[in-house]
């Protein structure tokens, strides 16, 4: 009688093509979102370097796009308003190298020569100090303030729940802070403050610097080896004649 060994080759054939259709698409995702992260570092570096140029007038603000606006280095003149400043917990700072380890972001109102109100993150307190802060570290009168422009962040899944109770804010969302508070209207966007330095030297603010993780050409390789080892370890399977499934006729 003779025989041949066969295999079966449909099926791993299909859920093999189907592994290598998921990773070469996650490789090609990680190329696309390095295309995005260089254009987002450029544009961070471009507008966070340029000069600071006058605050939009106050007919503008509603029709300022984020896109175009937000990280727009800014300077004007206006007034703190004597109410205690909102914290803000962070783990850290992506943006800010003077910011390492948890604390707090102080988000307080300032008051533009028309009346206009505008949310000010006045900047950083380590944790533990936050309760070092007092009236002392307010500047009194007419200062000029340097920053850039930021639009509030959104709630995500895992964000824990604000407690305005006791004053602890866990998303730099100033217009609820604003709500909250009863301070009124206030700008569509609020103000990450570079300076003057506070006379009692906190809230710490500071410049913000373009210093995000660019990895994806090393993701996306990896996407891409782990798909070319799949096609040779499919290929040796397939040539390999073990484990017989068919027996063929006389």
């Amino acid at each position: 009688m003779a025989g041949r060994w066969r295999r079966p080759l449909l099926i791993p054939g299909i859920a093999t093509l189907a592994a290598l259709a998921v990773l070469i698409g996650l490789g090609t995702w990680q190329l696309e979102r390095k295309a995005w992260k260089e254009h987002l570092i450029a544009t961070l570096t471009e507008r966070l370097n340029a000069p600071p140029t006058a605050l939009p007038p106050r007919d503008t603000w509603d029709r300022l796009d984020p896109a175009e606006m937000e990280f727009r280095r800014v300077t004007f003149p206006a007034t703190f308003v004597p109410v205690p400043g909102a914290h803000v917990y962070t783990p850290g700072s992506a943006l800010r190298n003077d910011v390492s380890g948890p604390g707090y972001w102080v988000f307080a109102p300032a008051r533009l020569a028309d009346g206009s109100l505008v949310m000010v993150n006045r900047g950083f307190v380590p944790y533990g100090q936050e309760n070092t802060l007092g009236g002392g570290s307010l500047a009194r009168g007419t200062i000029n303030i340097v920053g850039v422009m930021r639009w509030p962040e959104e709630r995500g899944l895992f964000t824990p729940t604000d407690k305005p109770a006791t004053n602890l804010w866990f998303l730099r969302d100033h217009l609820a802070i604003a709500a909250a508070k009863g301070i009124g209207p206030v700008a569509p966007f609020y103000i990450d403050q570079e300076a003057p330095q506070p006379p009692g030297g906190l809230p710490r603010p500071g410049r913000s610097t373009p210093s995000l993780p660019n990895n994806h050409l090393q993701y996306a390789l990896t996407w891409y080896g782990l798909a070319l080892v799949l096609v040779v370890v499919f290929l040796v399977w397939a040539r390999n004649p073990g484990a017989p499934v068919e027996h063929g006729g006389d």
